[in-house]
């Protein structure tokens, strides 16, 4: 077991450690030399890393991905702990316990695993019942779905992230389809159990989470339903009706064209399904987000993109990190400059994009100038 954790680390103390490398660059100082710029990790968090000297020596030694020793010195630079490695070197796969540097589940994989399987088993509809069985029983699908991360970096993105989001979606749908009495808990069940299958193949998360060559291509939308249409081939007495709501619930779960689904929810359950997965995905982002925050002081978190806000650290407000004085030393941090798009980004609904008003649309095309116009 590696010591200490990124979530151990204390300030001006020399540390010898290891990590993974989750970014590298290589910058150049004023005087043309060059440094390395890190962001290094392990199962409790990220911690941004600096390399002034003797940087030539291991220039070439690693790249992203790969496990590094590092001893360093931990300062507070911007309110944030920040590495200045003195020395490094790449490890070899043998000397780790990758266990050690993927951030899991508290939840023990097959415990999740046996709860969802019987949650499909209560499923009264035999053809949607059928179905999900059909796809659990896959060999390859099951041994996937219980590791798979629900995202790259938005929300539940650790191992086991998946199944732990689709259990909490059941919870979820138990008790708005209890108060709804019109819902049909059992399709609303099947689409929670199917709208994110895509992502087992979407993601690579073997030695960190990044998009697979048929995540560029395709999402975990189309993938999701190539995926239940290979296992209807063999259930032929599935209803086509039956099938065009569950193909729907899938592809509509972002919600809005613009999030990525290509078509809306037309339907309660549907609906419902976007809400409860979009309430879900964010509750979860602020929880990590308080959890691994980097802010050495104050009672808010860095700006997050994702929500579009920094957070509260409401133990901390609570215990007089709000007062007057602290907010005067650590302001509420102002948004960064607009992130680059990745496929994630572009097709999740916390990043919804923001449109301005009708009457902001007409005031803008007021002030436009008049344009003269040419004699004929």
């Amino acid at each position: 077991m590696k010591s200490p954790y990124v979530s151990e680390l204390e300030p001006n103390r020399v540390i010898q450690t290891s990590f993974l490398v989750h970014s590298k660059e290589i910058r150049q100082k004023k005087s043309g030399e060059l440094y390395l710029s890190l962001l290094l990790g392990d199962r409790t968090g990220e911690l941004d890393a600096k390399m002034w000297d003797n940087v030539a020596d291991v220039l070439d030694a690693f790249e992203r991905d790969d496990f590094v020793k590092v001893k360093g010195m931990v300062q507070v630079f911007h309110n944030r702990p920040q590495l200045t490695i003195h020395k490094m070197r790449r490890m070899d796969d043998s000397e780790i316990e990758f266990g050690d540097y993927f951030p899991s589940s508290k939840r023990d994989a097959n415990e999740m695993w046996r709860e969802l399987r019987e949650i499909v088993a209560g499923i009264a509809n035999p053809h949607l019942k059928a179905l999900l069985e059909a796809l659990l029983e896959d060999e390859g699908v099951a041994r996937r779905y219980r590791i798979a991360p629900a995202a790259k970096q938005i929300h539940h993105a650790y191992l086991g992230g998946l199944i732990e989001h689709v259990l909490s979606l059941c919870t979820l749908a138990r008790l708005t389809a209890a108060h709804y009495p019109h819902v049909d808990v059992d399709l609303l069940i099947t689409g929670v159990v199917l709208h994110d299958i895509g992502k087992i193949y979407e993601l690579n998360y073997e030695r960190g989470f990044s998009y697979s060559s048929e995540g560029q291509l395709l999402g975990h939308i189309h993938i999701g339903i190539r995926m239940v249409a290979e296992k209807l081939q063999n259930l032929p007495d599935f209803p086509p009706a039956l099938r065009t709501l569950v193909e729907h619930m899938i592809l509509s779960h972002h919600g809005e064209l613009e999030y990525g689904s290509p078509k809306v929810p037309l339907f309660p359950e549907a609906l419902l399904l976007h809400y409860l997965d979009d309430m879900d995905s964010k509750m979860e982002c602020m929880r990590a987000l308080i959890e691994h925050d980097r802010q050495v002081e104050g009672c808010f978190t860095g700006f997050n993109s994702a929500l579009d806000r920094p957070v509260l650290k409401k133990d901390r407000f609570l215990n007089g990190e709000g007062s007057a004085r602290s907010r005067a030393a650590a302001p509420v941090p102002a948004p960064p400059a607009a992130p680059v798009a990745t496929p994630e980004r572009a097709a999740h609904p916390l990043f919804a994009p923001k449109s301005d008003s009708q009457f902001a649309d007409k005031l803008k095309q007021a002030l436009q100038p008049v344009q003269p116009q040419q004699e004929s």
